[in-house]
């Protein structure tokens, strides 16, 4: 299994908290939240990963160069933003397996990723996204599926007693995605999965695993204690 980790991010919301450090850098608990992703896909089953890098990605090759790890790692790196679409492009261009899973490097979806993947074959989808439900929210767009798991539509973000939600894994096909000619620089939410979910070749699997979203401050305190139970 090949996993891509998206771990370019600034974090401008948390550099009231962690400095000038890339996002995938902010410690929890003494260990960068990174450590905590790596420790989830190695033990999804994660064969090589593939780190898409960008804001001071020397903080954290360096810091990579110093873990022992049980899969391939490889890693490529931005010489300018390139956006979430195109940080993905990048590290899929490298991939060599038929089917990728990819990972935000700021979010933590403990899901199965074996079983993602299983439901991704069968359904014959170009991409899969784990779906959490979440309650009384304002701050996630809403994902709409069929009863066969089809992505009908993605909704703006709007207070809502309950919907499902994108909860940043994904399983993609890799040459369907590199048929798509897309340019370099673009946003895998905007112009890749809401410009082409008319097609009807992108399905939701709904998973119910631990989520939590760093990427403001509140978040990031509750991890600190939420993280304990999980031994790296």
């Amino acid at each position: 299994m090949e996993v891509i980790i998206l771990a370019g991010g600034l974090g401008t919301r948390l550099q009231g908290v962690i400095g000038a450090s890339p996002k995938c850098m902010a410690p929890v608990n003494g260990q960068p939240f990174l450590a905590y992703l790596l420790d989830y896909v190695d033990k999804q089953g994660a064969t090589r990963v593939i780190l898409s890098l960008g804001y001071k990605h020397k903080m954290v090759i360096d810091w990579l160069e110093d873990q022992e790890l049980y899969f391939e790692l490889d890693y490529v790196v931005e010489d300018e933003p390139l956006g979430t679409g195109g940080g993905i492009l990048a590290a899929m261009e490298q991939a060599e397996t038929d089917y990728v899973a990819v990972v935000n490097g700021d979010t933590m979806f403990r899901v199965n990723l074996k079983e993602q993947m299983k439901f991704h074959i069968a359904s014959e989808s170009a991409t899969t996204l784990a779906l959490k439900e979440m309650h009384k929210f304002d701050r996630y767009g809403i994902v709409e599926t069929d009863n066969k798991g089809i992505i009908r539509a993605f909704k703006e973000k709007q207070a809502v007693e309950s919907g499902l939600i994108n909860g940043g894994v994904y399983i993609i096909d890799r040459e369907r995605f590199l048929a798509r000619n897309l340019p370099d620089k673009f946003s895998f939410e905007k112009d890749y999965l809401e410009k082409f979910v008319g097609e009807k070749k992108f399905y939701g699997y709904k998973n119910d695993g631990y989520f939590i979203d760093i990427g403001i401050p509140d978040d990031y305190a509750k991890a600190q204690e939420d993280f304990k139970s999980f031994k790296l």
